[in-house]
């Protein structure tokens, strides 16, 4: 994954205490950049029409063609 493709939320971890990163589930939203999660590998910022953005870890997106 690289920055400016196009990602779809095909799920989600542990992280649903946010009510706002569970309504992103089935969103397609763009990386914006990366994030050093804690000790467990590279998450995505991803940015949403919206103007919202958050982090996913790479499994819980799909690149969008």
């Amino acid at each position: 994954m690289e920055v400016g493709q196009k990602v779809k939320v095909v799920r989600l971890r542990d992280r649903l205490s946010s009510g706002s990163t569970s309504n992103k589930l089935g969103k397609v939203g763009t990386i914006k950049d990366f994030k050093i999660t804690d000790g467990m590998g590279v998450g995505c910022v991803v940015k949403f029409d919206d103007n919202s953005a958050t982090w996913f870890f790479e499994d819980e997106l799909k690149l969008v063609q």
